[in-house]
């Protein structure tokens, strides 16, 4: 991984945590944007590091923003840019020390939410709503919003604080009412793949919170940023994003009751956000896997709203084995670094996200774990 020495890094780091715009709930936030190109050659004429090449590019975009009294400073100072074909979208991300977790590395909440946040930005960066929510001009015209309906992440190496992580990814058609976006995360200094996501968005009437066919009019409006062929993240046949998620069956082995939303866990369309269900998963995971395993994927089925005043309870118990599907070989570039071994070093489990009071269903999820490597 390529890291980054905190005494190179002040300026960086408080530009960076000033300058960021928010990110998106939904899979587009669009405005246009200049993409930066940044070198990061060892054999500079000048002889920077890495780090002090992205600290002295970061600082002339700085001097030219206000010398020009133009463009965005948040616009220069990001890592990222649009493909030369403009039908996706790389960024760079540092791993900062508050995105850590006891594992001495990024939580799954931090990727999760360095998903949404380039998803949002690669939105900007051709184009459309600047409002946040996510929109084209026709869906805003008609109170339209994004939500997500699935979403399933893996793993394979977990970057560590002040690690340099790149994602790339990308958006295209996914039925009659949604959209998916793609992602692939790459270690920046040695081009390895750590992870792999996938996720899908519906369309639903903000006002009347029904789900809507994607019409014409906003069809039109996407597609030119659509690869014109299928482009997946998990190409293999029978890959664990397509993984049918059971009904976990009361009673649950592990539970954690009485959950609720923090005002901090609602996004801009006033639902809580969908990295936060992530961790109210886990809240019911059993504490001997947390302290032997880490998360090796997580898929979760979004079944209905929840909003701030929900109390919810977490469920968990082991997956049945019995019939259960075998994961194909995964082989080319997109290919899992991780192969599958037996059931004792990589546990599988079923969670269920209800409410409380009547018992709905909220959110459907499976995990599975490897044994934590030595560090």
């Amino acid at each position: 991984m390529l890291k980054l020495c905190s005494c190179n890094v002040t300026d960086q780091v408080q530009a960076s945590v000033q300058c960021r715009f928010p990110g998106s709930p939904g899979p587009f936030a669009f405005r246009r944007r200049a993409p930066v190109s940044v070198s990061f050659s060892p054999t500079s004429r000048l002889g920077l590091t890495p780090v002090q090449a992205v600290v002295s590019t970061q600082k002339t975009e700085v001097a030219k923003v206000v010398k020009s009294g133009s463009g965005s400073l948040a616009d220069r100072l990001r890592l990222g840019s649009l493909a030369e074909d403009g039908l996706s979208y790389k960024e760079k991300y540092i791993v900062r020390c508050y995105e850590v977790g006891i594992n001495k590395t990024a939580t799954i909440e931090t990727l999760a939410n360095l998903l949404q946040e380039v998803g949002s930005n690669h939105a900007q960066s051709v184009g459309f709503s600047t409002d946040g929510f996510a929109t084209t001009p026709t869906m805003r015209k008609l109170h339209l919003i994004w939500v997500t309906a699935r979403m399933h992440i893996e793993i394979y190496k977990y970057p560590a604080w002040s690690d340099v992580v790149e994602i790339e990814t990308w958006c295209q058609s996914e039925g009659r009412i949604g959209t998916r976006r793609d992602w692939i995360l790459k270690d920046a200094a040695t081009g390895e793949l750590i992870g792999r996501a996938t996720g899908k968005w519906v369309m639903m009437n903000h006002d009347t919170r029904r789900l809507q066919k994607v019409s014409d009019e906003v069809r039109e409006e996407l597609l030119v940023h659509f690869p014109q062929e299928p482009r997946l993240a998990f190409p293999e046949k029978d890959n664990r994003s397509l993984k049918k998620i059971l009904k976990l069956e009361d009673p649950a082995e592990y539970s954690r009751l009485a959950l609720t939303p923090r005002r901090a866990d609602l996004d801009m369309n006033h639902h809580v956000n969908y990295v936060t269900y992530i961790g109210w998963v886990l809240e019911s995971m059993p504490q001997e896997i947390i302290d032997s395993h880490e998360l090796a994927s997580i898929t979760l089925d979004y079944r209905r709203e929840c909003l701030q005043n929900d109390v919810v309870d977490s469920l968990t118990s082991t997956e049945p084995t019995d019939g259960a599907e075998t994961v194909s070989e995964l082989n080319g570039t997109n290919g899992s670094a991780v192969a599958r071994q037996d059931d004792a070093d990589c546990p599988m489990f079923l969670h269920l996200l209800r409410v409380s009071c009547d018992g709905q269903e909220i959110n459907r999820g499976r995990t599975e774990w490897r044994k934590k490597p030595a560090r």
